[in-house]
């Protein structure tokens, strides 16, 4: 895979001249702690990490490519569910937090998989930010469909955050419209489908779940967006604001304050946090170095360095009591 932190220069924009983008994809061998739970806690005594938080990577394209068997999607994201369990656990030794994939294509089955890791002491689940495949030809569904009411409420009365991950979220659909590929490839992004979706689907996800009003019907659940970094937020958070008040009858509610109060976002490494913060609140940033990646940094305690526009109370903020704050524990709870 590729070593940690090769793509840094990438994308931070500041690629040397005469360096060809290709060259920063050094691959080495796949260490042991990336994939022994272990070896893992040993790496993180030795970065400085008292805890983590694990989110799938290839497992957040399995909705996409199944869109059309539902029950295939299901069985899949199961069996991915069980081998993560077995293989991390969703909360090995109070330190390393996995996060199962919950698909909202199937409720009763999304109902039985979130009791499933909430007997095994889950602190996170992750959820496809992107519109739900709909079952036998059915259309799609917005995630803030009422129908999806029972899963969003036990989360929200489990305390269990949902972190949308960065995934397949079909967006280059978009994209293909305008002549661009139509299946989404990771690994070679033309430069007009990456102008196109970028931000695109947790836009209209957290959009989604604030226009039609699920956080007036859970108004304790709690959201986080990862690997989806920042950009978006101000963003959504004028489009809302317009609206609001073109549209006062709809919004009865105050939809920035919702905003707000109920979504924590990992901006990149490359994002302005401090901006970031300046929209959300210090106390809704979170850090993420998306380690061992190459598209990550190389040391994940690295990200202080990016945060030169807090003070010492908001670094420790990022950097550790917005997560603990997100999962409803505190320091104590954490085996040092």
């Amino acid at each position: 895979m590729l070593r940690p932190g090769a793509l840094d220069p990438y994308f931070r924009g500041e690629i040397p001249e005469g360096v060809d983008p290709d060259d920063l994809r050094i691959v080495e061998p796949i260490h042991d702690e990336y994939r022994d739970r272990d070896g893992r806690l040993e790496q993180m005594d030795a970065q400085g990490l008292a805890a983590i938080l694990l989110f799938p990577t290839m497992g957040c394209g399995v909705e996409q490519a199944l869109r059309a068997d539902v029950p295939a999607m299901v069985a899949t994201v199961k069996a991915f569910n069980r081998w993560l369990e077995e293989d991390w656990g969703f909360a090995y030794e109070g330190r390393i937090f996995a996060a199962p994939i919950i698909s909202f294509a199937d409720v009763e089955e999304a109902l039985h998989e979130i009791d499933y890791a909430l007997e095994r002491q889950v602190r996170v689940v992750c959820v496809r930010p992107a519109p739900v495949p709909g079952e036998n030809g059915q259309p799609a569904r917005s995630l803030g469909d009422p129908a999806h009411d029972r899963i969003w409420a036990k989360l929200a009365e489990a305390g269990v955050p949902v972190a949308f991950h960065l995934s397949d979220s079909g967006y280059t659909g978009i994209s293909a419209m305008w002549g661009g590929p139509a299946d989404f490839d990771p690994f070679h992004i033309d430069p007009f489908t990456k102008l196109v979706i970028s931000d695109r689907a947790i836009h209209d996800t957290i959009g989604s779940l604030i226009v039609h009003g699920v956080f007036n019907r859970h108004p304790t659940l709690k959201i986080a967006s990862i690997e989806n970094g920042a950009q978006w937020v101000p963003l959504l958070k004028n489009r809302l604001k317009k609206l609001a008040n073109q549209q006062p009858k709809h919004f009865t509610f105050d939809p920035v304050a919702q905003l707000v109060e109920h979504v924590w976002v990992a901006p990149y490494f490359e994002d302005d946090a401090a901006e970031l913060a300046e929209h959300i609140g210090v106390e809704r940033v979170l850090f993420g170095s998306d380690w061992p990646h190459g598209e990550g940094l190389a040391e994940p305690t690295d990200y202080t360095k990016e945060l030169g526009g807090f003070d010492d109370a908001g670094v420790a903020r990022v950097m550790r009591d917005n997560v603990l704050d997100l999962l409803g524990m505190t320091a104590a709870d954490i085996p040092s």
